[in-house]
């Protein structure tokens, strides 16, 4: 019943509008990237394209493009984990997640998005401002999947060019977003990656958490290979239990 009570307020809707900001159709050169038609009435997992995507170039883990390791996987079983516990809450099932460019209006309708490998960022001008308006507009980043120096040291280039006026702050296990659904009691968890995971946020003028960022940790690893059943079924539910955090604040605030 909690979980009934808590997805009937999670309605999926465009970003607020941007004053005097006039959209125009963006164009892909490849057709796996964008949007396939409107699903924004409906709960849709979507990802960012970070980097450009090269003629010949696969999506998914590797020898693909790094900002596209978990793809499709990862997205489609966390949607059906989503889909599971909020039933009020439409959620597109069996489908690859939409991949798009900040630079492309269409992501201003899906408030929560997925990004990972940020090490790897080559964002344009243009895509630093959308990045910009996505989150300033309502919109939601859950970064997974990278760490050390080097890589935290390139997504805080693009961060500072995109939100000069914030900066990136440790989260403790008292923050809203680790109990606003499951209650989170530890962020001591495993990681594929090296190094001790850390959990980090950038607010906005009114401590809206505007994005989760996942340092040295990989949680749509652990989406990804759900349905493996040589991996440990505890870490498996703890990525599970962080990411429907993610979405439920995302959608409520």
């Amino acid at each position: 019943m909690i979980a009934l009570a808590v997805a009937s307020a999670l309605v999926p809707a465009s970003l607020s509008a941007a004053s005097g900001t006039a959209e125009k159709a963006f164009h892909y050169t490849d057709a796996r990237l964008g949007e396939k038609k409107d699903l924004s009435d409906k709960f849709k997992f979507v990802r960012v394209q970070i980097a450009p995507l090269y003629p010949g170039s696969c999506l998914g883990d590797a020898p693909c493009e790094p900002w596209s390791h978990d793809y499709p996987e990862a997205g489609i079983h966390f949607s059906k984990i989503v889909s599971e516990l909020s039933k009020p809450l439409q959620v597109v099932l069996d489908d690859d997640e939409f991949v798009f460019s900040f630079a492309d209006p269409n992501l201003m309708k899906y408030p929560f998005a997925y990004m990972c490998e940020v090490g790897y960022m080559q964002l344009s001008d243009e895509e630093v401002q959308g990045m910009r308006e996505y989150l300033l507009r309502g919109g939601f980043l859950l970064i997974d999947d990278f760490g050390g120096q080097r890589e935290m040291s390139t997504f805080q280039y693009y961060l500072k060019r995109a939100l000069p006026e914030y900066e990136m702050k440790p989260l403790d296990v008292s923050h809203p977003i680790f109990n606003c659904f499951f209650t989170i009691k530890s962020l001591d968890v495993r990681s594929y990656r090296r190094g001790r995971p850390e959990f980090l946020g950038i607010e906005d003028k009114n401590k809206r958490l505007m994005a989760v960022i996942n340092y040295n940790n990989d949680v749509s690893d652990y989406w990804q290979w759900s349905d493996n059943a040589f991996n440990p079924i505890e870490d498996t539910n703890t990525a599970y239990k962080f990411g429907v955090n993610y979405v439920f604040y995302a959608l409520t605030h």
